[in-house]
C-alpha cells in the first residue's frame, strides 16, 4: 500500500550568500548582522526603519547606522524599499547609541562642555554615524561601560576621535584600560585619553608600554614609602594615577614629595603627599629646579621675617635637605596652609 502525503506546513527559508559569510560577516558587529538578516528575510517587502527597530529591539538610530554601514560596504543597494518615518526618540533596552544621534531622552541632563573641548552638536555627531570606525568605537565603549551614552559622553568621544584625531583602536583601549582599573566615569576616561594624546601616544602598543611605565612608577612610590611587602591598594593607585597621569609629574618629583611626607609625618601618607603635589601643580612646578627655587623663596621669607621660622612644618616639606631635622621648610608665596593640622582633622573625622 503506497502513501502519498504532503506537509501542511509551507517551507519558507532565507538564503544568505556565501560571499557575505566569507568576506563581510567577520568584520561586522553582531547588531549590524542582525539587521542585515532581517532585511534579507523581508527582501522585496516594504519595511520601515521603525519596523526593523521594533523587531530587533534596537533604536532607529542603530538601524540607520547599520544601513549606512552595509551600503558603504557595497552589500546593500537602494533597491530595498524603506519607508521613512519620524524618529520616535525612544531609548532602547539594549546597548545602543540613541543619544549620539540627537534623539536624547528628556531625563538626561544637559551636558556642560569644557572650554578647551570643541563643542559637538547632535547634528555634527550624527554626521559621524556613517563613519564605521566611530560607530564601532561607540558600540564597544558602551559595552565596556555597560550603559547607553548621554549626549555629553558622545561629545567627549567625538572630540577625541574627530577633534584630536586619536585612532579608534587607541580609544577603545583607553576605555578598556580605565574600566579594568575600576574607573568608568567619562571625565576620568577623557582625562586619561587627553593625557596620552599630550604624551604623543598614538598606538595601543605605545599605550601598553606607558602602562608598564606606570607600574614601575607605582613600585618606586611604594618603595619610597617603605611599603615593599605588598601591592598598592585601589585608593593608593588612584592617588598615584593622579600624580603621574593627571598632574603629569615625573617619578623624581613624586618621590621627592614622598620623602618630604616621611620627613613631616614619619610615616607613609598618600593624602599628605597628595597635598604637596597638588600645591606644586597649582604653582606650575615641572622640574626639581623649580622646587628648589620655591624652597629658596621660602627661606628668604623666613630670613626677612615674613614667616616665623618656628612655625609648624607645612605639607610642602623641607627646603633642600629632607630628614635633617632642620626647621626650614619650603612654602609657596601665594598661600600658607598648615596641612599637618588639616590631615590630622581628616583622620580624626574618619575615626
Amino acid at each position: 500500500m503506497s502513501v502519498n502525503v504532503k506537509s501542511s506546513l509551507r517551507i519558507s527559508a532565507t538564503v544568505i550568500s556565501n560571499d557575505f559569510i566569507d568576506e563581510y560577516m567577520a568584520m561586522a558587529n553582531g547588531e549590524y548582522i542582525k539587521e542585515y538578516l532581517f532585511l534579507m528575510r523581508h527582501q522585496g517587502e516594504e519595511v520601515s526603519i521603525s519596523m526593523i527597530a521594533d523587531a530587533l529591539n534596537h533604536t532607529e538610530a542603530d538601524v540607520a547606522r547599520a544601513l549606512a554601514y552595509w551600503k558603504k560596504a557595497g552589500v546593500l543597494t537602494e533597491e530595498i524599499p524603506l519607508k521613512a518615518e519620524p524618529s520616535k526618540a525612544e531609548p532602547s533596552k539594549a546597548v545602543s547609541e540613541t543619544a549620539c544621534s540627537g534623539a536624547v531622552p528628556e531625563v538626561l541632563t544637559k551636558p556642560q562642555t569644557p572650554a578647551k573641548r570643541t563643542p559637538y552638536s547632535p547634528e555634527k555627531i550624527s554626521g559621524l554615524a556613517g563613519d564605521e570606525d566611530f560607530s564601532q568605537l561607540l558600540y564597544i565603549a558602551q559595552k565596556y561601560m555597560n550603559k547607553v551614552f548621554t549626549q555629553r559622553e558622545c561629545e567627549v568621544f567625538a572630540y577625541l576621535y574627530d577633534g584630536l584625531h586619536m585612532p579608534s583602536e587607541l580609544l577603545e583601549y583607553v576605555v578598556e584600560y580605565c574600566v579594568q582599573g575600576g574607573h568608568s566615569s567619562i571625565r576620568y576616561i577623557e582625562t586619561v585619553a587627553i593625557s596620552w594624546h599630550e604624551k604623543g601616544i598614538r598606538t595601543v602598543d605605545e599605550a601598553k608600554n606607558s602602562a608598564v611605565s606606570f607600574s614601575k612608577d607605582s613600585y618606586a612610590v611604594m618603595r619610597a614609602f617603605g611599603l615593599n611587602d605588598r601591592n598598592p591598594g585601589s585608593l593608593e593607585r588612584e592617588f598615584m594615577d593622579r600624580w603621574f597621569t593627571t598632574y603629569g609629574f615625573t617619578r623624581e618629583i613624586v618621590i621627592e614629595a614622598c620623602n618630604r611626607t616621611l620627613s613631616a609625618t614619619h610615616s607613609p601618607s598618600f593624602p599628605y603627599a597628595d597635598k604637596i603635589l597638588e600645591g606644586w601643580k597649582k604653582a606650575g612646578v615641572r622640574t626639581m629646579e623649580e622646587i628648589k627655587r620655591l624652597d629658596e623663596q621660602y627661606a628668604e621669607r623666613v630670613k626677612s621675617g615674613d614667616i616665623k621660622s618656628g612655625k609648624k612644618q607645612t605639607a610642602q616639606g623641607s627646603a633642600t635637605k629632607p630628614r635633617t631635622g632642620q626647621n626650614q621648610f619650603q612654602n609657596f608665596p601665594q598661600r600658607e596652609i598648615d596641612y599637618d593640622a588639616l590631615i590630622l582633622e581628616q583622620l580624626t573625622k574618619q575615626q
